[in-house]
């Protein structure tokens, strides 16, 4: 058998799991990944194997079918989100499939949190100046008693609201399936009531067709003057052009960006000329120990699959 793995976070550490494929004598292919291979390369490379880790590669019909009239047997999306892949299509066409979810919740909760901190506290300006031979000292605001809008209470949303309340800071989480955490004083809310209370939004929701662009220009004309916004969930939940002109206004005092609408950040990106955000490159859940638990579940996943357990 043989099969294709197109994560970059898992490529990045493929010899770690080469072992365990060699076991059951499976060939793997790594294909040279930035973030995503076109649909037309995988139309290419799907059909020629038994079995494909899906990364944020756009998994859709059309992949699957080519997939299904070739070798493709089963797939696995690596990772939480899955708005990237045909769930559907995959089920009709008779491919089994699966995600890896709850994997990352406290790896990507941690850099959340490292985000409210860096906007509350200008860190990362601070460090620019260092490095440019300045002495800054910009006075930033302080944590206790500010009030985070957070959208998606998930097991990421939910990781995030235990440091955002062991900062003493105010939570009110925005989820449709909102279920109360025994221990976590979390108030809910229907989006977009209280949003004017907002000294932070903090994006960790999952990306559906209904709440694409749910941050847009409406949204961001009611939102507390000099709020600051985070994501750490996907980039098209923002509707750059609004941030933007935001960002311009000084509505929107700054914001940290793991993901964008388009990825790599383009070059041409508007955003790029705001010194008061910070950009990150779809990295939060990236550490050493959530790439090989969520590696070696998906490995596990589908092994099942394909009957070599």
């Amino acid at each position: 058998m043989k099969v294709l793995i197109t994560c970059p976070p898992m490529l990045r550490s493929i010899d770690r799991f080469k072992p365990l494929f060699a076991a059951k004598g499976i060939e793997i292919f790594c294909p040279d990944v930035v973030q995503t291979l076109s649909v037309e390369e995988l139309k290419s490379l799907v059909p020629q194997y038994d079995g494909w880790i899906i990364g944020d590669d756009p998994a859709n019909r059309e992949v699957f079918t080519a997939g299904k009239a070739g070798n493709l047997k089963a797939a696995v999306k690596w990772g939480v989100g899955v708005d990237n892949v045909d769930f559907v299509a995959a089920k009709e066409l008779g491919i089994p499939i699966a995600n890896t979810p709850q994997m990352f919740g406290a790896e990507v909760a941690d850099i959340a949190m490292g985000y409210v901190i860096a906007l509350a506290r200008h860190t990362f300006i601070i460090d620019r100046g260092v490095r440019e031979g300045k002495w800054l000292k910009p006075s930033g605001i302080s944590l206790a008693d500010k009030t985070v809008a957070l959208i998606g209470f998930g097991d990421i949303g939910r990781n995030t609201a235990k440091r955002l309340l062991a900062a003493d800071m105010q939570v009110i989480a925005y989820d449709p399936y909102f279920e109360a955490v025994p221990g976590l004083k979390v108030r809910s809310a229907l989006w977009p009531e209280r949003l004017e209370e907002a000294d932070f939004i903090v994006l960790t929701c999952a990306l559906t067709p209904e709440n694409k662009h749910m941050v847009n220009k409406d949204i961001l004309a009611k939102v507390k003057p000099g709020v600051r916004i985070v994501n750490v969930a996907r980039g098209p939940l923002i509707d750059e052009t609004a941030l933007d002109a935001a960002l311009a206004s000084r509505r929107v005092h700054s914001a940290a960006l793991d993901v964008f609408e388009v990825e790599p950040l383009p070059t041409d990106s508007p955003l790029r000329q705001y010194e008061q955000c910070i950009f990150g490159s779809h990295n939060s859940s990236h550490t050493i120990d959530a790439v090989c638990r969520a590696s070696k579940k998906a490995i596990s996943l589908l092994f099942g699959f394909l009957g070599v357990e």
